[in-house]
């Protein structure tokens, strides 16, 4: 056994899925949303991988999914599903570089006003944590359902 995820405490240990996303804004304000073929309009996230930390994992899944580069990023807060066992820390940040283009994960790639942006996301509660990472005064915030 060479890693330490191959022991058996490790397979016998409940199971969590842990994400990061970020709620990015370029110089006029808008917000870059990512469109998925599964959820719509949303902001760019994704799944941390092994030896990444939580802001490192938002960054690269902006710049995966929206072409588009991410820095300056402000811890905002968590929305857990305990149900499906879904962690997913939320930053705030700035676009800094890239060009918006589509990947395997999004279908379309956009810079959006705030309402315009609120009104395209419909997908489960990825509204509300927009509205939350956009309200300093909420943050940190825990948001478990």
């Amino acid at each position: 056994m060479s890693n330490w995820y191959e022991g058996q405490v490790w397979r016998n240990s409940p199971r969590h899925i842990v994400s990061a996303a970020v709620v990015a804004t370029d110089e006029m304000g808008r917000i870059l949303l990512v469109r998925s073929p599964l959820r719509g309009w949303e902001m760019p996230g994704g799944q941390v991988e092994l030896g990444e930390s939580l802001e490192e994992a938002a960054i690269r899944e902006a710049k995966e999914e929206s072409g588009v580069e991410v820095t300056d990023l402000v811890f905002c807060g968590i929305f857990q599903s305990t149900d499906r066992s879904i962690v997913n820390a939320l930053f705030f940040g700035r676009c800094c570089g890239g060009s918006p283009q589509t990947s395997e994960e999004s279908i379309d790639v956009g810079f959006f006003a705030p309402d315009a942006a609120l009104q395209l996301v419909a997908y489960a509660n990825f509204k509300q944590r927009i509205e939350y990472c956009l309200d300093p005064a909420r943050r940190p915030f825990f948001v478990s359902w």
